[in-house]
């Protein structure tokens, strides 16, 4: 079976509102290229029991999971650590991460025409980033070198960790993508079918949705309301969506009933194949 994909957003800045996070709708784009979707997603800040706590929770799950930020050195970065700590593993030095930092650090010297300087305290304390939890297999950096690492549960499932900075996260998830879950892509072809209502309630409207799912097992039926959208003023947009050939059944049993009902006015038909 195609496992499920999750998502964890590390960071206090995220959670405070200084930046932005626009790593969950990348997520949701990577995966839908590769037919595949996102379960669930979830934001912790700088916190490492509560991180640590995320972490366990998640590593004993079948998931695949991707980790962005808190992987660097400094005092405010507390992902390696937690990540150890959920798995009661220590920290350990990964040869091939540090030597990777290594050459980085002496593309920079060279970069800025200076020698290298392999005992200056802030090159020593960028190796580590090449601490990571006993048993981490890197995960390469097509940015600047500087490794992310990736880490199996006790449950099946496995954490990737990538930077925060999306010009380097997006890659790394890119090729975690293509180099470990190609078995999965297009496999389970997802379909939606929806329909726009106009002087609709979703109270009136439930009824109608339940039996669509109990006589179309695999089906979900949605309802999305909108009160002020700019186009279309307020309506429901209402559909079903799963695996792409139980959906046209269910749409047809859907948009008739649908067709049936008194007093409500059907509007534009969306449609959506991933």
């Amino acid at each position: 079976m195609t496992p499920h994909f999750g998502l964890i957003i590390v960071g206090d800045e995220i959670l405070s509102g200084k930046r932005a996070d626009k790593h969950l709708a990348k997520t949701i784009e990577l995966l839908a290229a590769r037919g595949l979707a996102l379960a669930w997603a979830q934001y912790v800040g700088d916190d490492p029991a509560r991180l640590t706590a995320m972490l366990a929770q998640t590593f004993a799950t079948r998931d695949i999971v991707f980790c962005c930020g808190g992987i660097g050195a400094t005092p405010d970065d507390h992902t390696r650590q937690s990540a150890a700590a959920a798995l009661a593993v220590p920290l350990v030095d990964h040869a091939q991460a540090q030597a990777l930092i290594r050459e980085r650090m002496q593309d920079m010297a060279r970069e800025q025409g200076r020698p290298f300087e392999p005992e200056r305290a802030d090159n020593v304390q960028r190796l580590q980033m090449g601490v990571l939890p006993a048993g981490s297999r890197i995960i390469a950096n097509p940015y600047n070198k500087i490794p992310g690492f990736s880490c199996d549960g006790p449950g099946g499932g496995v954490v990737h960790f990538v930077p925060g900075f999306p010009v380097m996260a997006w890659p790394m998830i890119e090729g975690v993508l293509d180099n470990t879950c190609a078995q999965w892509f297009h496999r389970a072809p997802q379909a939606e079918h929806s329909v726009l209502l106009y002087s609709a309630m979703e109270s009136a409207l439930t009824p109608l949705m339940r039996r669509i799912e109990a006589e179309h097992p695999g089906v979900k039926v949605f309802s999305l309301p909108s009160v002020d959208h700019p186009v279309h003023g307020p309506h429901i947009e209402l559909g079903v969506k799963g695996a792409a050939p139980l959906v046209p059944p269910a749409w047809q049993a859907l948009h008739a009933a649908l067709a049936q009902e008194a007093g409500i006015t059907l509007g534009a038909e969306l449609t959506r194949e991933y």
